[in-house]
């Protein structure tokens, strides 16, 4: 687990981190979303020890994260401005990280390379940009760390190759138990890996929650009624958003299905229709709900 407690960083005058609290927890894929300047890149950098923190307290699994020496082989960094070696092929890499990382699985980052279409003899300076970060997450993954943290996980991979990626994230965290913190300003990139997000807004964490919960307790229902009605027939249910378009509304409420379901059957409805919700979706209403507005965090 990941402890992060009122951590603050400065740059000059400006506050990047302001307090900012979480708790991560192990054998799990933990999403970081926010607009580009909101710290996420920071934080990544303060947990693996490549920026100090001005206050405030890190720990993993309940050590410090200045205590380097015990945590070095569990923990292994992504950034989202890639370095590599201009003379470096891939396997030229790939043997640079295993003589780092005594876990490192040469075979593995063999098949993973394969997988991608990734020649192991090329240099990696010839690649193209979104050939360069699958080389960077692969190479990371064959290090077998128990934690991985990838920061804009996705920048410049097309949509095929991100799904292969994310089966091979979700792979570690399955198979070898890894616990696997990334970053995007885009939540869609995130909604169907994570299992955890937390929302970064002026330097603290705005609203965090586990996807399940948050799916599960909140629903998207198109509804119409016999003869007129309006936003005051579902005022006893937990209404976050109400539109009616013709003879039909689109309700975004709190509550599970089977709770609400009930409810409006007894209102003998013409249509009653429950709609797969998007996690944007999820997050715009939560923001909404407590006075933010989502387009202007994200």
């Amino acid at each position: 687990m990941i402890t992060i407690e009122k951590v603050c960083k400065k740059f000059g005058k400006s506050e990047v981190l302001k307090d900012l609290s979480c708790q991560i927890e192990s054998h799990s894929i933990y999403g970081l979303v926010g607009a580009n300047g909101a710290g996420k890149s920071t934080l990544l950098r303060l947990i693996n020890g490549v920026y100090e923190m001005d206050r405030g307290s890190i720990k993993i699994d309940g050590v410090e994260i200045s205590d380097r020496e015990e945590l070095k082989q569990k923990l292994v960094f992504v950034p989202d401005d890639l370095f590599f070696y201009s003379t470096y092929t891939l396997l030229d890499s790939a043997k640079f990280y295993e003589a780092m990382y005594k876990k490192f699985d040469m075979e593995a980052c063999k098949e993973m390379a394969s997988l991608l279409k990734l020649d192991l003899h090329k240099k990696i300076a010839t690649f193209s940009k979104g050939m360069k970060r699958q080389c960077a997450l692969i190479l990371a993954l064959s290090t077998n760390a128990e934690y991985m943290f990838f920061d804009e996980t996705f920048d410049g991979v097309d949509p095929v190759v991100r799904n292969v990626l994310k089966k091979l994230l979700a792979k570690q965290t399955l198979e070898k138990n890894a616990t696997i913190i990334m970053t995007s300003h885009n939540l869609r990139e995130l909604e169907d890996i994570c299992d955890n997000l937390g929302l970064l807004y002026q330097g603290g964490i705005l609203f965090q929650s586990d996807i399940d919960t948050l799916k599960t307790n909140m629903c998207k229902v198109q509804i119409s009624l016999k003869g007129e009605f309006n936003e005051e027939n579902f005022k006893d249910f937990s209404l976050l958003n109400y539109k009616k378009c013709g003879s039909v509304a689109t309700l975004i409420l709190r509550g599970t299905k089977e709770e609400t379901e009930k409810e409006f059957k007894k209102m003998k409805p013409i249509i009653l229709d429950y709609i797969p919700i998007t996690l944007e979706e999820l997050f715009i209403y939560e923001m909404e709900s407590v006075g933010y507005v989502f387009s202007e965090i994200v």
